[in-house]
């Protein structure tokens, strides 16, 4: 069933906005062609009010408000969960905001960014726990366990490879009580106590170079690697190949 039909409800006790910013935390790296075409389906397909880049600005980028933001948190999560924190106490940026990564790409137009979630974080967890370990997994384990510490015994999953709905207040209280753990999975701690609710979906990242994978969805994610190499790239690149109001630069 398509979940997609642009109605979204209020997020509990924060300010609706008709068209909310879109915030995007970046790290240094002059070629980000991820991003580049990030821009142009977010233009073309997702509505906001201006975009803002916090971390860092490529040269070929123009057109957005910028935070600027030492990347010294010596992790990636470290180093997000500070660009949020900035985008939270920021005055300029909308409540609520949307969330983004730079390898997330909006394929069909939308009314508005609708709330999803990945089902319940076990079985998200029992899914990466027969592929891999580490910090990410050890980080989703300890979030859940922690959320059941404030009466959530089953939260669900916010980690998906899409945009989301913000509330500032909701998610400096979510990093306020997940200060201790060194990983936390913010959009889940956030969306499970802020009660937003949602509807699900599968995750959308294509993680390989081949032609198989889910072309129905209005979303799509990539690696480095399938982005520049696989089938999955080849299919945004062709269908966002004019270049956006948010470049400096005409170059592909």
């Amino acid at each position: 069933m398509r979940v997609l039909d642009g109605r979204r409800r209020p997020l509990p006790g924060v300010l609706t906005v008709e068209v909310p910013d879109l915030v995007v935390p970046v790290r240094e790296g002059a070629v980000n062609q991820q991003l580049r075409y990030a821009l142009r389906s977010w233009e073309a397909h997702l509505p906001h009010r201006r975009v803002w880049l916090i971390g860092y600005r490529p040269a070929w980028v123009g057109g957005v408000g910028f935070v600027p933001t030492l990347q010294t948190g010596g992790t990636k999560f470290a180093n997000t969960t500070l660009a949020m924190r900035h985008a939270c106490q920021s005055a300029e940026i909308s409540d609520p905001f949307l969330w983004a990564n730079d390898d997330m790409f909006v394929m069909e137009p939308l009314d508005r960014m609708p709330m999803l979630h990945r089902g319940p974080v076990r079985d998200v967890e029992r899914q990466y726990a027969e592929h891999a370990s580490g910090v990410y997994l050890r980080g989703m384990r300890e979030t859940r366990e922690l959320l059941a510490e404030y009466g959530h015994e089953d939260p669900l999953s916010y980690e998906l490879h899409v945009p989301m709905a913000i509330g500032k207040q909701g998610m400096l209280s979510a990093l306020e009580v997940g200060q201790r753990l060194d990983v936390l999975h913010k959009r889940t701690a956030y969306g499970v106590l802020s009660r937003v609710g949602g509807e699900q979906i599968r995750d959308v990242k294509v993680m390989h170079r081949g032609p198989r994978f889910d072309r129905s969805t209005p979303f799509l994610s990539t690696m480095p690697d399938s982005f520049d190499n696989g089938e999955v790239g080849r299919l945004i690149r062709a269908q966002f190949a004019k270049p956006s109001a948010y470049e400096t630069t005409r170059r592909l």
